[in-house]
């Protein structure tokens, strides 16, 4: 009877989580972008559900309507004219939409942030939440709404994929868009529709889930985050498949609360997996998946894409100049007042960390979205060796352990790539923070305390934020070594044509998990610096995998996927903004907008630079290009046979004159 009971309650999480995948596959089937930012969606409309109701004392049943027919099909169809056309009309690779879903996600977390705080809020619920008890059992009728819901929305939905004109459409549009313009069909309008159902699922996902936990920004973004699993099990193609696995997710969280170990290490491992179940359940999915249907195919080409170098080089004085500019901006903090100081010591540690994202995905072209969780394991490790040992040689312990976490993750990147590999580094993130970070018998009793250098203590300020210059100097020489030699050219050929790189005799595999560990090292040791500067471990705030690990990629790309140079200036940016509005969270937007556009500009900041530069010395160029031109050209030397060839072709070319 307690089993059955259990069943019903674990129904309305199943209904929302299956109803969650079920929005995402619409969103994906009908546009072929996967949406990163369906979690934000979700967010965003509890919200908005929340201020009509509770803030501005509309009925619930209105306030619901607004949001799911008039807010939610509008944000849709607006986010894909304004966000994703741009995409479409010029072939982006699913790469670049990907990014671009994830720099809504962050703009949403940021207005969301700033219009009504971190303070939770409890939305009344749209269904009665009324309890029965049919022979014995405890019923929650609202269980069996949400479960109506997500039946009525399949159904309709399928109905609408398979019996009429716009589902064959749909189709034809994400297969293949350019033969499907050429045939008549209007891709913008499918997927405008596209993009306003699959807002309108979002919407409903969040009004629903908001009233059964509690709604702040970052809480309701992660759990719908976590039902990523859903739209994987179903290889990205079933809807009932993900259905299915929506309803037997929640039914099967709901029954892990039949078994309780006794306390112990046991009962601690038992409660980690029954919290984390999604999270569990998605990492599993993609490492037995060999494959992903992936629509136009798994372009792992971010960088080529996203930071195409232009041909003209800066010249000397104006590489100088920039270095110039460079050099004073990283030392100007040391003119500071210690407050200031402090402040400013977050830039090379956050710039190391973003280096290591221009190495994984700017130099390889592999997408990474677990940064944050190598960053921590770094910070952890540093902090719980550095009690027994010498600073510096827990400093390179917690480099190893990263290191040997990104060896790792790098053999299923073996035959992953583009969403079928991003999907995989946020879920080893993820899996990190929630199994290592939030573990009491990890973080209970951890401190953290700045190195010494040859006896020379380098818990001042200054002295810190020197040694903090020199580890990004050897960063920096890191990537240098990265993307010189016979190195860097096997690894741009992997970022600009990972099946042609293979045909040539690169050994790609080996490349590779060689990337992804240096990254995973460089991370780490960004990580570690980090703590040591906030002497602290704080994982919530500094290594989540939503709050850090998408914002953190989202700069990286937004500034420029392939520039080191540009990582720093993003570093300094976060740093800058952070310190200037007086909120942890105050420069997700400005991010979050710039990433929402790159259709519109390809290569992000560095990109602008790059153009600035040729500009600047376009005139010159044209000099010399005008020179050449004007200069004589000396006849061609020619054998008889080629002679007489030219005078026959000047010949045909008079007669026909």
């Amino acid at each position: 009877m307690l089993a059955l009971d259990y069943l019903f309650a674990g129904l309305a999480l199943g209904a929302v989580a299956a109803l969650s995948g079920v929005g995402m596959l619409v969103t994906y089937r009908a546009t072929g972008v996967f949406n990163m930012a369906h979690g934000a969606v979700a967010m965003l409309s509890a919200y908005l559900y929340w201020q009509l109701s509770a803030g501005w004392g509309v009925p619930e049943w209105a306030a619901a309507i607004a949001v799911l027919l008039v807010f939610a099909p509008a944000f849709g169809a607006v986010v894909e004219r304004v966000v994703f056309r741009p995409l479409q009309r010029r072939f982006a690779s699913p790469a670049e939409s990907l990014v671009a879903t994830i720099g809504m996600l962050v703009l949403l977390l940021g207005v969301a942030h700033i219009v009504w705080g971190d303070q939770a809020r409890h939305p009344a619920s749209l269904f009665p939440n009324d309890v029965i008890h049919p022979g014995g059992l405890t019923v929650h009728v609202e269980a069996f709404a949400d479960l109506g819901a997500v039946i009525v929305g399949t159904l309709g939905l399928g109905l609408l994929l398979r019996l009429t004109p716009l589902g064959t459409q749909i189709r034809a549009v994400v297969d293949r868009r350019d033969l499907a313009e050429l045939s008549g069909v209007n891709a913008d309008r499918v997927a405008a529709i596209g993009w306003a159902l699959g807002s309108v699922f979002a919407a409903l996902t969040g009004i629903l889930l908001a009233s059964q936990l509690s709604l702040d920004p970052f809480n309701l973004t992660l759990v719908v985050l976590e039902t990523f699993a859903m739209p994987v099990i179903a290889g990205l193609t079933n809807i009932p498949i993900a259905v299915a696995a929506g309803i037997a997710l929640g039914i099967g969280s709901s029954e892990m609360n039949l078994f309780s170990p006794s306390p112990g290490p046991v009962l601690d491992i038992w409660n980690a997996l029954h919290a984390n179940l999604p999270v569990v359940l998605l990492l599993l999915a993609l490492l037995a998946r060999q494959r992903l249907a992936q629509s136009g195919g798994g372009d792992a080409g971010i960088a080529t894409t996203f930071a195409q170098r232009r041909a003209a080089e800066p010249s000397i004085p104006m590489m100088a100049l920039q270095y110039g500019l460079a050099a004073v901006a990283l030392f100007a903090p040391l003119l500071l007042d210690p407050v200031h100081l402090r402040e400013a010591q977050e830039v090379p540690a956050l710039a190391i960390i973003f280096v290591s994202l221009v190495a994984v995905t700017g130099y390889s072209g592999q997408i990474s979205l677990g940064q944050a969780g190598y960053a921590g394991l770094g910070a952890l490790f540093f902090a719980k060796v550095s009690g027994s040992t010498p600073e510096l040689v827990a400093l390179l312990v917690g480099v190893l352990v990263a290191g040997i976490v990104g060896f790792a993750t790098g053999y299923p990147a073996i035959r992953r790539r583009g969403l079928f590999l991003a999907l995989t580094t946020f879920a080893v993130g993820t899996f990190v923070s929630r199994f290592v970070f939030q573990q009491p018998y990890f973080t209970n009793g951890v401190t953290v305390r700045r190195p010494s250098l040859f006896g020379w203590s380098l818990a001042g300020d200054h002295a810190f934020y020197l040694f903090e210059l020199a580890m990004l100097a050897i960063a920096f020489l890191i990537m240098y070594n990265l993307r010189s030699g016979a190195l860097g050219r096997s690894l741009i050929a992997i970022r600009d044509n990972e099946d042609g790189a293979r045909a040539v005799g690169v050994d790609v595999r080996s490349l590779k998990v060689l990337i992804f560990t240096v990254s995973a090292m460089l991370a780490g040791l960004g990580g570690a610096l980090l703590a040591q500067q906030k002497v602290a471990f704080d994982p919530t705030n500094d290594f989540d995998p939503l709050g850090n690990s998408l914002p953190w990629f989202t700069v990286v790309v937004v500034f420029g996927a392939d520039s080191a140079a540009a990582a720093v200036a993003g570093a300094g940016l976060v740093v800058l903004v952070n310190a200037v509005v007086g909120q942890a969270g105050a420069y997700l937007i400005i991010v979050g907008l710039l990433a929402s556009f790159l259709g519109r500009l390809p290569g992000g900041v560095a990109e602008v630079n790059r153009r600035v530069i040729e500009w600047v010395q376009t005139p010159r160029a044209l000099i010399r290009r005008y020179a050449a031109h004007a200069a004589p050209r000396p006849e061609p030397v020619l054998s008889e046979r080629g002679r007489a060839a030219l005078e026959r072709l000047r010949a045909a070319r008079a007669e026909r004159s």
